[in-house]
């Protein structure tokens, strides 16, 4: 009872006073336990408006950044989605309930490991888990509707948006600590991307994101 409390006032007081206002997705966080997807030191904590640790020294968004991206990205039923970014496995659940298919890479086995064990629970049968690197891209299922890049970087590698079909949705946190950016790109042309910055926040990085060139005169 007293996570169920919990999981209204994440809803009423972090996530909708974020501007997150489409019902679909309110919804989606109140179906998908967020307890489920943390250890059990942090059980008690899975509602609160903090990035819990799960493991590798990677953390869970905080779900006000989960809830506006989704948001965002306004999946379709037909949608296929690539996630960098397995973590937990929770924003996985989120994108599997709302797309035809996700394709979910992450570069800790540990982690690949615990999200499994996670989706699992919930007898998902349209992601398929990846173990690898991401952080330049992931091609190898051709084009997606959707991808939601769940780590920062730095600066975003061109492969991202070439991997989009037309009309497909980008999330990223872009940019250095303390203040990033979280962009959405559309591809809207073969050669043509609108963008648009969402709000500003401070996430973990990818493990072997690109870093921005310096030049030393």
């Amino acid at each position: 009872m007293e996570l169920k409390q919990a999981r209204f006032n994440m809803i009423e007081q972090q996530i909708r006073p974020w501007d997150v206002l489409d019902q679909n997705v309110l919804d989606l966080f109140d179906k998908i336990l967020r307890e489920d997807f943390v250890s059990e030191d942090y059980r008690r904590l899975a509602y609160a408006d903090i990035a819990i640790p799960i493991g590798q020294d990677q953390t869970m968004m905080p779900p006000r950044v989960e809830a506006r991206m989704v948001q965002a990205l306004a999946i379709d039923p037909t949608d296929s989605v690539l996630e960098v970014g397995t973590g937990s496995g929770y924003v996985t659940a989120l994108l599997a309930a709302a797309a035809r298919h996700v394709y979910s890479v992450e570069i800790f086995p540990e982690l690949q490991l615990q999200a499994c064990k996670h989706l699992k629970k919930y007898d998902i049968t349209n992601v398929t888990l990846e173990e690898g690197d991401g952080a330049r891209g992931w091609d190898r299922h051709g084009f997606y509707d959707v991808i939601a890049v769940t780590g920062s970087l730095p600066v975003l590698p061109e492969s991202f948006q070439a991997s989009l079909n037309r009309g497909g949705r980008l999330f990223a946190v872009v940019g250095e600590a303390p203040v990033m950016e979280a962009i959405l790109i559309t591809r809207v042309g073969n050669n043509k991307f609108s963008r648009e910055t969402l709000f500003e926040t401070n996430m973990t990085s990818l493990i072997n994101a690109p870093v921005r060139s310096e030049f030393i005169f």
